[in-house]
């Protein structure tokens, strides 16, 4: 049994460290991927803010007091997949990857989209690390890719989960 907690957010101090890991997130994956000038601008204030603004279905790893990852989770952004779940976002601080928090993340996002028998989620390209844990988990590429910008063009790309 591990000896993380993955729960729902609830107090200040979890939102707080939910804005944390997403920005200390940010800065140990996205360095050669995103530019780095957006990567600044990208600062623990406005994570903070931004987890704030958006509590809801927000799933927290933590380790004793310490938030060390989050997963958020919901329908589907738009109407272009009408009957899929969606994971918007999953984050574990690099010092606590390897120790199956994400997976732990994932299987209780899952949970709460039992409902939907398949579940999307955007990867940025050239995640590779990111793209592997998808993939092992069950994730797989639909074909599906949106350019997004993070300062400079991005491609996101899209892939889905179906319960057997």
């Amino acid at each position: 049994m591990s000896r993380y907690i993955i729960k729902p957010i609830e107090s200040e101090d979890e939102i707080n460290g939910k804005g944390y890991v997403h920005y200390k997130s940010w800065q140990e994956t996205y360095p050669g991927l995103v530019d780095p000038a957006y990567l600044e601008q990208h600062t623990l204030e406005k994570c903070i803010k931004t987890a704030h603004k958006w509590p809801d279905n927000i799933l927290v790893a933590k380790d004793g007091e310490k938030v060390v990852g989050f997963a958020g989770y919901g329908s589907y952004r738009d109407e272009t997949l009408p009957e899929h779940g969606e994971v918007f976002a999953i984050y574990v601080l690099a010092e606590y990857q390897g120790k199956k928090i994400g997976y732990e993340l994932m299987n209780a996002a899952l949970d709460r989209l039992s409902n939907y028998k398949r579940v999307a989620l955007w990867v940025l390209k050239g995640n590779d690390k990111a793209i592997r844990f998808y993939e092992r988990y069950g994730f797989r590429f639909d074909g599906t890719e949106a350019e997004i910008m993070l300062g400079t063009p991005n491609t996101e790309l899209r892939m889905i989960y179906e319960r057997s």
